[in-house]
């Protein structure tokens, strides 16, 4: 399938990771926790750990910990359409179509639960028409953009004239916990908001870019190691320190059996600064440069990241049949990793 477009959005509230620091210094939350807490926070939010600034679209967000379980799922259920639809808006001009030419949109999400999902609420929001697939997936966590870019192909492969829309979307903020866990810490520290839409059809779009050569790896023994889980009815994210090499070892399996076209570059899920190191010499010489950029500017955004990487990446250099393709690779909840190309040509 090939990429006619690709458009990402950020909330318009910006903060620097300092200002963060101030956001938990100022919240009735911090009372909570720990001398030793306060002090890693105030290590990882004052220091240089390879994030710059992050975007969050939670009102009052140095309420965020106080706020209730309904309270989180209401602004998941009001931010969440409406990041996504500045996202696809964007990638359908860029395309220069009308949101009546989509046949499918799917989104895939993972930091908020709603019944009908976001696609009910994007397609209402943008006027698609009554009889476009609507496709929600759920569960897939920081991973899940390029399997949903899988699933595209395959509504591709079955209906050969038409076009899909692919929207990768976090509210982050909406699933914000704080308490004295490491891994609930470095979370708070990490993690942000942010959309990426991506538009595909059988035939070439102007750069003649097309997406293939999927694969996907998951270890279900891992689970544990990363994934969410439900405490007083909010999202409470459990994240080990054994992320990193569990990153680096599955994207060594994905990467040993990626076949013999060249690969020109390496286009990574930002997870942070610790995987990137982790991931560095198994793509060696290959470098992360475009990863570290959205790490640094946007901090980790989950699904979308690996897509404002790509974004990044398509700045600087294009995929050829010269220098090879793009190795697009992400990982999270599960333990889970999916990579695919990105390439000119047959």
């Amino acid at each position: 399938m090939f990429l006619h477009a690709l458009a990402t959005a950020v909330p318009p509230a910006k903060f620097a990771q300092p200002d963060c620091w101030s956001i938990i210094e100022r919240s009735d939350a911090r009372v909570r926790l720990h001398k030793r807490t306060r002090l890693i926070l105030h290590s990882i939010l004052r220091g240089d750990h390879g994030i710059a600034t992050r975007h969050f679209a939670a009102p009052e967000i140095e309420k965020i910990f106080d706020r209730t379980s309904d309270e989180l799922n209401a602004i998941f259920r009001t931010e969440g359409p409406a990041l996504a639809s500045r996202a696809l808006t964007a990638a359908l001009a860029q395309a220069g179509i009308k949101v009546t030419d989509l046949d499918a949109l799917l989104i895939c999400t993972c930091t908020g639960y709603l019944c009908p999902g976001l696609t009910s609420y994007v397609a209402e929001t943008l006027g698609l028409r009554t009889d476009a697939f609507l496709q929600d997936l759920v569960g897939l966590g920081c991973g899940a953009a390029i399997p949903t870019l899988r699933a595209a192909s395959h509504v591709l492969a079955a209906n050969p004239n038409a076009t899909v829309a692919c929207i990768a979307v976090e509210i982050c903020s909406a699933a914000f916990y704080l308490d004295d866990d490491p891994g609930v810490i470095i979370s708070a520290c990490l993690f942000s908001d942010g959309a990426a839409a991506s538009i595909w059809r059988n035939t070439p779009g102007p750069t003649g870019l097309r997406a293939f050569g999927f694969q996907t790896l998951h270890r279900p023994a891992d689970r544990d190691k990363l994934r969410f889980e439900q405490r007083d009815g909010k999202l409470r994210n459990l994240l080990d320190r054994a992320v990193p090499e569990l990153a680096a070892a599955a994207v060594s399996e994905l990467w040993s059996a990626r076949g013999p076209r060249p690969v020109a570059r390496v286009v990574a899920h930002p997870g942070g600064r610790d995987v990137l190191d982790a991931l560095a010499p198994v793509i060696a010489p290959l470098q992360l440069d475009a990863s570290a950029k959205v790490l640094r500017d946007f901090g980790n955004m989950s699904s979308p990241s690996v897509l404002f990487a790509l974004q990044q990446t398509l700045k600087e250099e294009m995929p050829s049949a010269t220098t090879g393709d793009f190795w697009l690779v992400s990982f999270g909840a599960g333990f889970s990793a999916h990579a695919c190309r990105l390439g000119v040509g047959a």
